[in-house]
């Protein structure tokens, strides 16, 4: 059974924050769960030809940042967004980002 690490938000700086946030398919997956309650893998994916070992960089860069948690449901893995959390941590930025991704 994979087991995935995710930081405590205290400890994720700035600049890993934004640094998740700043390429064009990681912030294509957070729109996407910030649309939606949870996603498989596969759903948070940005487009169908991003190849697996891209996706899993993706989605690892994204749990270090604090953004998502994955959580194994039988043979699926299910990510979510951590809004709450990170807007605790870093006010405002996520909502930032989500209104402006859409322009």
């Amino acid at each position: 059974m994979p087991r995935f690490t995710h930081p405590r938000l205290d400890d994720v700086p700035l600049a890993l924050a934004l640094h998740a946030l700043a390429d064009p398919n990681r912030l294509s997956m957070v729109v996407r769960l910030a649309a939606t309650e949870r996603l498989s893998c596969a759903g948070a994916a940005p487009c169908d030809s991003i190849p697996k070992s891209t996706l899993s960089n993706h989605l690892k860069v994204l749990r270090a940042a604090g953004l998502i948690e994955t959580m194994q449901a039988g043979r699926e893995m299910i990510n979510t967004l951590r809004r709450e959390e990170f807007d605790r941590r870093f006010p405002g930025l996520l909502a930032t980002v989500l209104t402006n991704a859409a322009r």
